[in-house]
């Protein structure tokens, strides 16, 4: 397929497409939001533009018209925002003031997982320099007019050696669960097909593959609105602080607040990270320079 195939879809309901996008772990360009995936028909890049009353995919490959079969689930359109209702003063007025963010769904399991896996226990910025850098090194040129690539083969990242991994400043640990997953992504890719409970199981008999990476994982591939990110460094103190007004808390006071809102606990802390981080002392995740190890 040498041309764009185009699908546009109708708006209803209030949709805010950047916020809902963002997520997903796409290219933000001037010309909209792109995406690139394997699909089971052949590789693909997918453009994501909206009008007044439309969302309008342009997709490219093989596997483009796959992509756009699944365009109203990825910008969103399937998840309803107002099915969240709470008379929590400051959650109501938050939803009241964000009606369009919504949660899309990629329905493409390994590479979220790639991403969560690369996010362990580093920055954010450290976690999206491995990704691209994997990208360069196990991914082949995209299909279309935007010279981005591919996610990672994962043939390529199942056979490579370590030290490989180690030029990509990955350290052995997650180049170890990457070099695992990367063996097992056909069976992990067919969990797009099967709840967020049976997937998440399935993902945390993995070793090296936690509850805090499960929920990254198919808050994306699986636009769950109920995935809480056990673990994660500063979570639990945005919501402890911003719903008690202490500066810091801990997963197991986060998860009894965030119960009464499921199955939106996850709506909640992307509500609730509007508010900005907790209070600031002492020390950050810093930075580390894995080659030196």
């Amino acid at each position: 397929m040498d041309g764009p195939v185009r699908r546009t879809i109708r708006i209803e309901g209030p949709l805010d497409l950047r916020a809902t996008l963002r997520p997903l772990h796409g290219l933000v360009a001037d010309d909209g939001w792109w995406m690139t995936a394997h699909t089971p028909m052949g590789p693909a890049s997918l453009r994501i533009t909206r009008t007044r009353e439309d969302v309008v995919g342009d997709a490219w490959g093989e596997g483009g018209r796959w992509m756009l079969d699944g365009l109203g689930s990825i910008a969103g359109l399937e998840d309803d925002p107002a099915s969240f209702e709470t008379d929590h003063p400051l959650l109501a007025d938050l939803h009241r003031c964000n009606p369009g963010w919504r949660f899309g769904k990629t329905s493409q399991v390994f590479p979220a997982l790639i991403h969560a896996i690369c996010g362990q226990k580093v920055t954010g910025q450290q976690a999206m320099a491995a990704v691209r850098g994997l990208r360069q090194r196990f991914g082949a040129p995209a299909p279309g007019p935007r010279g981005i690539r591919l996610s990672a083969d994962a043939r390529q990242m199942a056979s490579a050696p370590y030290w490989v991994y180690h030029e990509l400043h990955l350290e052995k640990r997650r180049a170890d669960v990457l070099r695992r997953v990367a063996a097992s992504a056909p069976e992990i890719d067919a969990l797009a097909g099967v709840d967020t409970g049976t997937a998440a199981a399935r993902l945390e008999a993995i070793p090296g593959v936690g509850v805090w990476t499960v929920a990254k994982t198919l808050s994306v591939s699986h636009g769950d609105p109920d995935q809480v990110e056990v673990g994660d460094f500063h979570l639990k103190h945005v919501v402890v602080h911003h719903l008690t007004g202490r500066p810091r808390g801990s997963d197991d006071e986060m998860l009894e607040l965030l119960e009464p809102f499921r199955p939106h606990r996850g709506r909640v802390t992307r509500l609730l990270h509007t508010l900005g981080h907790e209070p600031s002392f002492g020390p950050r995740l810093a930075p580390k320079d894995f080659t030196r190890i």
